[in-house]
């Protein structure tokens, strides 16, 4: 999908560059050859006004006096004819003609049913006026106008082409650039796809192995059969979980998850949550000690808030390890509300940290199944403190534990 969304790219912006040269080239083009149209009929006009017994202009080297012509570059002659069209008299100004030339020449511009035109086999253009006692005729050749034309259209044809070509590289670099972030998200999806089939698939296939036993034993009472009925309710809750998990991830990305925001005491909400975990850190052997500065208060959602901080309080209780302590503390600094959750026990590995909150990412996968967890957690924080537009980032060191810091604006 990502390579023909790249050919599509490309070859859409090759189209528009050619599109684009092409009417820059054209319109070159047009204007020259207008250009150069308009001198040659200039200096035809100029020789047919010209008298017959006046010598012909001489190119002056320096500025024009006011209201003074420029000299026509273009070779012009002149070609005066009686009644009966015998060449009475010629005048040729910086060209020469030989005989066969003009009696040619002549033949063809008396033959056009216009009075002006171009002779294309001789590469002439002639203007034709009838004066008293015969006609006059003037001639401008288009040797030079058709060379500087041919020549400007190979100089067009070459640049543009090196310029397709120069385009086609840059858009072929462009297209990965442009589709990278694109290219990750797909691949993210397909890896999430393939993540939560997989979580999915365990708790349902512990769920019909549960059902098939109970199935093999029917006259058995449930109280017999009990260890195989928890099992499965503690596998159907799992995946419940799991499921409102991915939904919420699902409708954050979608952005169709409804928020009412509103001012609220930060500080109780957090001592709020602290009190259920008490007893399960108690069973653990775990310590929680609280350093929470009163009555500060931000503006947000508070379920979700409320479902962050159960988040980090879940993951520091799960890693704290055995007779490990918990810090929670929440703070003002330099006009930022900063929840600080720290844990004892085992580092995050450093070539782990920069992905703990990617969803289902686990550095520690062989604990994953024993501690219940999916590697969806910390990624609905993540999603949930950018639903906020505040900032979480996660610390790990040897000596200081592990720390998840999450920055609020303050109201």
């Amino acid at each position: 999908m990502i390579k023909k969304l790249q050919r599509k790219f490309i070859l859409i912006n090759m189209a528009l560059v050619s599109l684009v040269l092409l009417i820059v080239f054209a319109t070159i083009f047009m204007s020259n050859y207008q250009r150069l149209q308009s001198e040659s009929h200039e200096a035809l006009y100029r020789a047919m006004e010209q008298r017959m017994d006046t010598p012909p202009p001489k190119r002056e080297i320096g500025r024009l006096s006011p209201g003074q012509k420029p000299f026509p570059i273009t070779p012009v002659f002149t070609v005066v004819l009686d009644e009966k069209n015998n060449i009475v008299h010629t005048t040729q100004q910086n060209v020469s003609v030989s005989d066969d030339v003009l009696v040619k020449a002549v033949e063809k511009a008396l033959a056009s049913e216009y009075p002006e035109g171009i002779l294309k086999d001789l590469n002439l253009r002639f203007l034709r006026r009838d004066i008293p006692d015969g006609t006059k005729i003037a001639f401008a050749d288009r040797s030079n106008e058709i060379n500087y034309m041919q020549s400007l259209f190979l100089i067009s044809l070459v640049v543009g082409a090196g310029a397709l070509i120069a385009f086609f590289f840059i858009s072929l670099y462009l297209a990965r650039w442009a589709l990278r972030p694109a290219e990750k998200a797909w691949d993210q999806q397909r890896q999430f796809v393939a993540d939560a089939s997989h979580e999915l698939k365990m708790p349902l296939t512990v769920i019909l192995a549960n059902i098939g036993i109970l199935l093999a034993h029917r006259q058995d009472t449930i109280a017999r059969q009990f260890k195989w009925v928890e099992n499965t309710r503690v596998e159907a809750i799992r995946m419940k979980k799991l499921v409102d998990d991915l939904l919420f991830l699902a409708k954050s990305d979608a952005s169709s998850v409804p928020l009412v925001h509103s001012e609220f005491n930060f500080s109780d909400t957090i001592w709020s949550c602290l009190l259920p975990f008490e007893p399960v850190a108690f069973e653990q052997g775990v310590t929680i000690n609280a350093d929470i500065e009163p009555d500060i208060t931000v503006t947000g959602n508070g379920s979700q808030l409320k479902q962050l901080i159960t988040i980090l309080l879940d993951n520091a209780c799960k890693y704290a390890g055995e007779k490990g302590i918990i810090t929670v503390k929440l703070v003002r600094e330099q006009k930022k509300v900063c929840l600080k959750v720290n844990n004892t026990g085992t580092p995050i590995p450093a070539i782990d940290l920069p992905h703990v909150f990617e969803r289902f990412y686990r550095a520690d996968k062989s604990r994953a199944r024993e501690q219940g967890g999916y590697g969806l957690g910390l990624a609905i924080a993540k999603r949930i403190v950018e639903n906020h537009h505040a900032k979480i980032t996660a610390e790990s060191t040897e000596d200081q534990g592990t720390t998840f810091t999450v920055k609020f604006s303050e109201l």
